[in-house]
């Protein structure tokens, strides 16, 4: 087998496996030259510095930002946890009226608004004040509440019975639900001259005016609801042997119990719309009859002292009744 020479660099011979190398010759300068390891770096070991510097400075640049970043997810995180903790609060509801009647006052006390378009709220709590120490404040209170217990309790019961007729039946659904929707489309104020006409300016007319009210959005939840009940929800609960008294309380009634509940408060949220219109259109008590009398002797602060008396009894009916109905919808959030 012959030998070749196969440089490797210009100084440097080296043998190829399976061949063998021929010796330099003795005049080459390399022939006793001993051969060093450092001459086989190709430069790299003046490279290694440079590059574990830059490492070591690209360490603490990733340490640096590591940190920045952990830094600023603990902020944010300690941001979210005060902002969650404000807006998921029992009274997180009361924050925009606070802050409405402080601007309110504010812009009452610079002039911005003249008090007699718009009264600060301090002279409206005084009058209201003024009223209960009087013994004025309750009568007026205690016979609006009144009215908008009767007529809201008549419409409601109204509404159920034809919202659960015609929801039920497909042929009453189509005889009634026409006429119906073309009376609800009736503004409240039109029903006033009639029912003053016809059952006089007695409490009669009033009740019967916020009954109206009330009827439609009761009515129109519950038929609706009846007619969304999936027909297979009836086909498990006669698998079961349920039929009658039993299928209409344990399968339809809680499939309609949501609907309903909106439209009871719906209806409520309307009778206490109509019960204004009711006294409005002749009383001698009432919060109506005091915004009626504001009116007539110019005083602002009666006025708006009975509208924030409707916002506050209307808003407290409302949770009552939504408090009650969430007591029978436990069955959803279980």
């Amino acid at each position: 087998m012959s030998e070749k020479v196969l440089p490797l660099s210009p100084s440097l011979p080296r043998r190829v496996a399976g061949e063998g190398v021929r010796p330099p010759a003795a005049s080459s300068p390399i022939a006793n030259e001993v051969v060093r390891p450092e001459r086989f770096d190709f430069g790299l070991a003046s490279v290694r510095p440079e590059r574990s510097e830059a490492e070591s400075k690209g360490g603490a640049y990733a340490q640096d930002r590591l940190r920045h970043a952990t830094a600023s997810r603990s902020r944010r995180a300690e941001s979210e946890g005060v902002s969650s903790r404000l807006l998921d609060g029992a009274y997180t509801g009361y924050y925009l009226p606070v802050l409405g009647l402080l601007l309110w006052e504010l812009a009452s006390r610079l002039a911005l608004v003249p008090a007699h378009w718009l009264p600060a709220p301090s002279a409206v709590l005084a009058t209201i004040a003024g009223l209960a120490r009087g013994g004025e404040l309750a009568g007026h209170v205690g016979t609006t509440l009144a009215r908008v217990a009767v007529g809201f309790a008549l419409g409601a019961a109204a509404g159920t019975a034809l919202g659960a007729l015609t929801g039920h039946d497909q042929r009453v659904h189509r005889l009634l639900d026409p006429t119906l929707q073309a009376l609800r489309a009736i503004p409240s104020m039109a029903w006033a001259p009639l029912f003053l006409l016809w059952l006089g300016i007695h409490e009669s007319s009033k009740t019967a005016l916020i009954a109206l009210g009330a009827f439609f959005p009761v009515y129109l939840n519950l038929a609706s609801g009846i007619r969304a009940i999936d027909p297979k929800l009836v086909e498990v609960g006669r698998v079961f042997r349920l039929s009658g008294f039993a299928l209409v309380r344990r399968v339809l009634l809680p499939a309609t119990l949501p609907a309903y509940i909106t439209g009871l408060r719906s209806g409520l949220g309307l009778a206490w719309m109509f019960v204004v219109a009711a006294e409005i259109m002749g009383a001698s008590r009432g919060l109506g009859f005091l915004m009626v009398d504001g009116q007539t002797t110019s005083r602002p602060e009666l006025i708006v002292s009975a509208i924030l008396l409707f916002a506050l009894f209307g808003k407290l009916t409302d949770a009552a009744l939504e408090r009650a109905g969430r007591r029978f919808l436990r069955w959803q959030r279980a």
